[in-house]
């Protein structure tokens, strides 16, 4: 999608000018003891959400509840079983309103993956409204923004990942390699502080409210807030501009609508700690 290296090129402009399903309650080897596991997700802690943008009445931080997130992205095994029991989402079937053209076109059927993409791959070409009722299919949901920025802010040993260089070095990376025509297994990447692997590659995510996340990430609280805050305009007011890749990340959503999909957007999971 040649309006992803535009993206790109926004958000380097803002930041420029701004300046395997486990199962159980055992720590699986290779997390940090931090994470709790249940059914190939993890509790992650509350805390604080701090937003690139916000309005002039809303708070500096916001509250983030505790809650599950999905360990790694949903792989295309499990969205083609989504499929196989949901026609309608289907390559053939599935709505223009639901998804745009090029849904599932790496797949070479209905129910076919094809040779080049693997089952245990993260799905991509999905749009927002096939994540969200794939997330329904299971008894989940997609994670906000809050709760997505939130638990990838963490780094590798602890749960502020800014001066994490390790972190920054394996993100920065990422962000300059092209999308490989087949994607790597999900869950390769290295568990952060909480857990949770390839946030930071090698796809982009849904979340759920993607659609109102210029600001405080929370559409309750964003009805009165300008929309039109893009490349150099969109410099002024921002929280921190040393985050070049929450500004890419902010670009990405921003130019999405629910319908959309690309060779290099998948997602995850999430669910509340709690019925």
């Amino acid at each position: 999608m040649n309006s992803i290296r535009q993206l790109g090129l926004c958000a380097l402009a803002l930041f420029l000018l701004a300046g395997s399903g486990l199962r159980g309650s055992d720590t699986p080897p290779g997390l940090p003891p931090t994470a709790l596991v249940n059914d190939g997700m993890v509790l992650v802690p509350p805390g604080h959400y701090v937003p690139l943008y916000r309005s002039p009445k809303d708070p500096v931080q916001f509250p983030v509840a505790a809650f599950y997130l999905d360990v790694r992205p949903v792989t295309n095994a499990e969205f083609l079983a989504f499929v196989r029991a949901q026609p309608k989402w289907r390559r053939s079937q599935v709505s223009p309103l639901f998804a745009d053209a090029s849904y599932l076109d790496q797949w070479s059927g209905d129910l076919e993956l094809g040779p080049k993409t693997l089952p245990e791959a993260p799905v991509v070409r999905v749009s927002w409204f096939a994540a969200r009722a794939y997330a329904r299919w299971v008894g989940k949901r997609l994670p906000t923004t809050a709760e997505w920025e939130f638990t990838a802010s963490a780094g590798y040993t602890s749960p502020d990942g800014k001066h994490d260089e390790q972190l920054n070095r394996d993100l920065y990376a990422w962000l300059a390699r092209p999308t490989p025509a087949s994607m790597p297994d999900a869950g390769l990447g290295r568990p952060n502080f909480y857990g949770v692997r390839d946030l930071h590659g090698p796809i982009w995510e849904w979340v759920e409210n993607f659609n109102s996340a210029m600001i405080t990430g929370e559409s309750r609280g964003d009805s009165g807030l300008e929309r039109n805050l893009f490349c150099g305009s969109a410099s002024v007011g921002a929280k921190d501009t040393s985050d070049y890749a929450a500004f890419m990340r902010l670009a990405l959503r921003s130019s999405l609508k629910a319908n959309n999909t690309t060779s290099a957007l998948g997602f995850r999971c999430a669910r509340d700690s709690s019925p």
